[in-house]
């Protein structure tokens, strides 16, 4: 297997203009769509897909220096002629236009002030318009969260809905939308707003990563998990989201390399040791590219049937047969698994819009995630970077 310690290749997005990702990216700090192999620059970006093929845009290099304009410039130092001697008989007529000149001032004041009060009101008038008192202002586009999730997001201490990517006051911590399971980011673990919502970029390192602090997905019954993803490595496995940190991963959802064929994957562990013998995969077909494209990857886990099953973009890829999956220890993780104790297949680009269900969509309901999971009524348990 390729240990995929080479450099992330640059993205572009379908018929647009390659964007860039902060740190080697979406380090979004966000995406784009792929050409010829190569390595993209420190600040490159990506955009998600709109909500109908969903999840990321860049933004500008830096503007250079401006010059100071001239009305910044220090003024001039002034200098003064010698005070003269002060004439016993006053000077009416210059009192006389400085007591003109102080009511002239207190009226412009007044007149000031007058017309800020006559601002303010207007603009609050303006936005009650615009949102309107029921909220059916319009909305601004995002990355397309299930109903869900969306319903569910938290509320701030104003009673105003809280859409940040993040726990408040917490930036290192990726807020659950659907329940309360933050994600600690690593230190090289880094989050992007994109035209479509956020998400979090990942540089292919042992320190870009995000856990929760407790096992999320209970395995001994139906699960399902899926995220939209962007891979920039061509080669080496690479792990989206997986859960537990022992001996092995308990499953894993993400871009497998085995043989010099690389496809997307998801794979659980049914026995406590982590043998390969006891691995278990469902493979999408060889050939469907991996590398510098948009996929919306959801695998399944039905406890009845005890059946794995993954889609890529909405659609099945393959289904298997399992004995049942390891219930070991560990949290839930984003841009790693664990492989005989250690931590491997290190994402190499961007994920967003990360959810968590405690059953095993069907098919249909798989499908309604490229447009956004209108219409799905299984809420998830947990989800992040979703809006």
């Amino acid at each position: 297997m390729n240990d995929g310690t080479e450099g992330p290749d640059r993205a572009e997005s379908p018929g647009q203009e390659p964007t860039r990702l902060r740190p080697a990216p979406l380090d979004p700090r966000a995406a784009g769509q792929p050409q010829a192999q190569q390595i993209p620059a420190e600040d490159e970006e990506f955009e998600l897909p709109p909500p109908s093929a969903l999840p990321p845009q860049a933004p500008q290099s830096p503007q250079a220096p401006q010059p100071v304009p001239a009305q910044w410039a220090p003024l001039p130092q002034q200098t003064f002629a010698p005070a003269q001697p002060a004439s016993s008989e006053p000077d009416w007529a210059a009192l006389a236009e400085e007591n003109e000149s102080r009511v002239r001032r207190r009226r412009r004041l007044r007149w000031a002030s007058i017309i800020g009060v006559a601002c303010l009101l207007g603009a609050g008038a303006g936005w009650l318009g615009v949102n309107g008192l029921g909220g059916g202002g319009a909305k601004h586009p995002h990355a397309g969260p299930t109903p869900s999730a969306s319903a569910r997001t938290s509320a701030s201490p104003t009673g105003a809905p809280n859409d940040s990517p993040t726990v408040p006051g917490q930036p290192n911590l990726l807020r659950d939308s659907s329940g309360d399971a933050p994600l600690a980011m690593g230190p090289d673990a880094q989050v992007s707003k994109v035209p479509n919502g956020y998400v979090i970029s990942l540089k292919n390192d042992g320190i870009s990563y995000a856990q929760s602090a407790d096992q999320i997905v209970d395995v001994t019954k139906s699960f399902t998990v899926s995220a939209w993803v962007y891979n920039q490595q061509p080669g080496g496995s690479r792990s989206a989201i997986s859960e537990g940190d022992g001996a092995s991963y308990l499953f894993d959802l993400g871009r497998e390399d085995s043989g010099g064929h690389q496809y997307w994957s998801f794979r659980v562990q049914s026995g406590k040791g982590g043998a390969d013998s006891t691995s278990h995969a469902v493979h999408a077909p060889a050939g469907a590219p991996t590398t510098n494209t948009w996929a919306l990857l959801t695998g399944t886990y039905d406890a009845a049937k005890h059946t794995i099953g993954l889609y890529v973009n909405g659609k099945p890829a393959g289904a298997a047969k399992v004995p049942g999956i390891w219930a070991g220890p560990g949290p839930l993780q984003l841009g790693r698994d664990r492989k005989h104790g250690i931590w491997n297949d290190a994402w190499a680009g961007v994920i967003g819009h990360i959810q968590v269900w405690n059953q095993s969509l069907t098919p249909s309901q798989v499908a309604t995630l490229m447009q956004g999971g209108a219409g799905l009524k299984a809420n998830p348990v947990a989800s992040w970077l979703v809006g």
